[in-house]
């Protein structure tokens, strides 16, 4: 990939000329761009050219993105930016702000094609109905993700990174979070792209970079430092019966010929711990998925509650069913979420949430401290 990837200082923002601070004002930014382009793009909406529009415009979503962020993630091609503006949901849902879309195109014999498109959301995760508790972490919460780093509550990979805005500024209670997502490419591949460290980096300066952007629009204080170096990226490796998933203790009581690879999210103390395993390195079987960030762990509010039979434990409690069993526990640090999941269709006779909660749980508990933890599956 072209361009810089060095980590770019994003808590000072640069000094604006008095046409930058009115661009800073939604209003006159929207009216602005629209009588220089002529374009809207729905309620709150605009949109420009990066080679069309003057430089002395907004940045980017939000005017978050400075010139070495874009080069990074769209080489020197030209791009076309659509942005919204950011507002509570006109419905009353209050689960989306914004988002922002960013194309970067390329000539192919004489003729321009799409080569790149990254889309930004910035909104609340739903912990009321459930609809994030599945779509959103297959999607944010992967084993081909490593953490942004110390006081940045997010992961990455090179086609999906996040991280979640503080309670400070957007508050917090029993609501989910407001996250900033970014992802590029259909979701559910496995690309190699996924584990490119300078792609990694670049979508993980951009979330970061969006973020302090919404917040200054958001008039919240603070803001978040440039991630530094992610972790090495991970693959596939055969596992250990006796450390299941890097895992002391963590042993299977079954299953064992079936979950003979894992991979495990690169580093550790980020807001999940996620590893896979499967029997051919292939697509995963089972997902083991630790959550310790409080402010995504109200995204399984519902599965936790409603989720199937209950599961009671030491110190927490949970749901399961055929395909997912989830558990929360009070930890001194807080809540933490343990889920196990089956993603593919196995033997009937198997029932991996049912077989491995209880011993990932016992493990894992242990592992980050929150232990000792015992967990009852329910009869039948």
């Amino acid at each position: 990939m072209a361009g810089s990837h060095e980590n770019e200082d994003v808590s000072t923002p640069p000094r604006r000329s008095p046409l930058g601070r009115l661009l800073r004002n939604r209003t006159a930014r929207t009216a602005t761009v629209a009588g220089l382009i002529g374009a809207l793009l729905g309620a709150g909406g605009v949109a420009w050219q990066t080679d069309t529009l003057p430089l002395v415009g907004p940045r980017p979503c939000w005017d978050s993105l400075d010139d070495s962020a874009m080069t990074a993630l769209f080489a020197d091609r030209r791009t076309e930016v659509e942005e919204q503006e950011l507002r509570p949901d006109p419905h009353g849902d209050r689960l989306m702000y914004g988002n922002c879309r960013i194309t970067s195109y390329r000539t192919d014999h004489g003729e321009e094609r799409a080569a790149r498109q990254v889309t930004v959301h910035v909104r609340r995760l739903d912990s009321l109905l459930g609809t994030d508790s599945r779509k959103w972490p297959a999607e944010f919460l992967a084993a081909n993700m490593a953490p942004l780093g110390d006081g940045l509550p997010g992961m990455a990979s090179g086609l999906r990174a996040w991280i979640a805005l503080p309670q400070s500024c957007t508050g917090g209670g029993d609501s989910g979070p407001a996250v900033i997502d970014a992802g590029r490419g259909q979701a559910g591949l496995d690309l190699d792209s996924a584990y490119d460290p300078a792609e990694r980096a670049a979508l993980a300066r951009m979330v970061v970079a969006v973020a302090n952007g919404v917040m200054r629009d958001f008039d919240c204080d603070g803001s978040y430092p440039a991630p530094g170096e992610l972790a090495d990226p991970v693959d596939w490796a055969d596992a250990d019966p006796q450390a299941f998933c890097g895992i002391e203790g963590f042993v299977l009581p079954a299953h064992r010929k079936l979950l003979t690879t894992t991979r495990t999210v690169a580093g550790d103390g980020g807001p999940a711990r996620v590893c896979e395993a499967s029997y051919d390195r292939g697509r995963p079987s089972v997902r083991f998925t630790t959550v310790v960030e409080p402010l995504t762990v109200n995204i399984f509010s519902t599965d936790l509650l409603h989720g199937g039979p209950r599961i009671k434990g030491t110190k927490g409690y949970g749901t399961t069913n055929a395909t997912r069993a989830v558990y929360q526990a009070e930890c001194q640090s807080g809540r933490a979420v343990f889920m196990v999941e089956q993603l593919k269709n196995m033997d009937p006779a198997t029932s991996f949430t049912r077989d491995l909660l209880p011993v990932y749980v016992a493990a894992e508990a242990q592992r980050i401290g929150c232990g000792p933890e015992k967990v009852t599956m329910p009869n039948g």
